[in-house]
C-alpha cells in the first residue's frame, strides 16, 4: 500500500526507464508494484496489470482512466506504454491520461523529500528533473511547486508550474533555474556526476505512484483523452549513435591524452 491520492479509480505505469512501476487507486487505496523494465516490460505488463486489478477488486471497466508515462524516455519502453495503455483502454472502454515522465519525477521527489521530513507542503519547492537520455545526454525539465493561497491542505490542492520546458542534449549544458532552493532529482547522477550542475541532489524515478498523485490535476485540466490518442513523447529522434559517431566519439576522447602524453602516464 502506498500514499493516498484523491478519490477516483486509476490504473497506473511507467516504462520510460529501466523499472517498470506500476500502481492501482480505488479510492484512497493504493497498490503499487515496481519490476524489472526494459525489454522485460512488454512481456511483463499486461500479467502484472491484470495481478493488481486483482488484488484490488477492479476491473478494467470500472477504471476512471487509465494512467502512463508518455515520455521522454526509453522509445522501446514509450512504445510499449502506449500500445499497452491503448489496447487495454480499447477493450475496456475507458480513456487515457498521458503524463510527462520529467513531471512525474518531479512529483516523486517532492512527495519522498516531504516523507523523509525534509520538506513541507506550504513551502515553494523548484525542482530540476533530470533523466539519463543514453548516447551522453539528458532529458531535462524543471517545475515549481505553488500553494495555493488560504489552502490548509496543500499537500492535495498545490500545483506544478513548468519553468523550464523539456529539452534533451549535453550534461554540461543543463541550466539551473533561478531562484534558492533548487532539488535537482532523477537517475542522472551516477552516469554524469561531474557533469551536471552543482546542487543538492536527489534519486527519483517516474513512479506510478507519483502519476497517481498527479492525475487528479491532470484530469481535472482536461488532459485526457481516448484511446487512440495515446501517443508517445519524443523529444529526440535518435536511438543511437551510428558506427561513424561512435568512432568519433572515441577519437575525441582520446585528444585530451594525445595532445598532452603526460597525461596517461602512471
Amino acid at each position: 500500500m502506498s500514499a493516498p491520492v484523491a478519490a477516483g479509480r486509476w490504473l497506473a505505469f511507467d516504462t520510460s526507464t529501466d523499472e517498470l512501476s506500476l500502481a492501482v487507486a480505488r479510492g484512497d487505496q493504493v497498490w503499487t508494484q515496481t519490476l524489472p523494465g526494459g525489454a522485460q516490460s512488454s512481456s511483463g505488463l499486461i500479467p502484472a496489470v491484470f495481478a493488481m486489478l486483482s488484488e484490488a477488486e477492479m476491473t478494467l471497466a470500472t477504471l476512471d482512466a487509465i494512467v502512463f508515462g508518455r515520455g521522454p524516455g526509453s522509445f522501446t519502453g514509450l512504445r510499449t506504454a502506449c500500445a499497452v495503455a491503448q489496447g487495454l483502454a480499447f477493450g475496456a472502454g475507458v480513456p487515457v491520461l498521458p503524463i510527462d515522465t520529467l513531471l512525474a519525477v518531479a512529483e516523486q521527489a517532492r512527495w519522498a523529500q516531504h516523507q523523509a521530513g525534509l520538506w513541507a507542503f506550504k513551502v515553494p519547492l523548484t525542482v530540476l528533473a533530470l533523466l539519463d537520455a543514453r548516447m551522453g545526454e539528458v532529458y531535462s525539465a524543471a517545475y515549481r511547486w505553488q500553494v495555493q493561497p488560504g489552502d490548509e491542505a496543500a499537500d492535495v490542492r498545490g500545483q506544478w508550474q513548468t519553468v523550464t520546458p523539456l529539452q534533451v542534449g549535453p550534461p554540461e549544458l543543463v541550466q539551473l533555474p533561478e531562484g534558492p532552493g533548487v532539488l535537482l532529482a532523477g537517475n542522472a547522477f551516477a552516469v554524469y556526476p561531474e557533469r551536471l550542475p552543482a546542487g543538492q541532489r536527489w534519486v527519483a524515478m517516474p513512479t506510478a505512484a507519483a502519476l497517481l498523485r498527479l492525475a487528479p490535476a491532470a484530469w481535472a485540466q482536461g488532459q485526457v483523452v481516448p484511446a487512440e490518442q495515446a501517443m508517445p513523447l519524443y523529444i529526440r529522434d535518435k536511438v543511437a549513435h551510428t558506427t561513424a559517431e561512435r568512432e568519433a566519439l572515441k577519437i575525441q576522447a582520446q585528444v585530451p591524452a594525445l595532445q598532452n602524453p603526460a597525461v596517461s602516464q602512471p
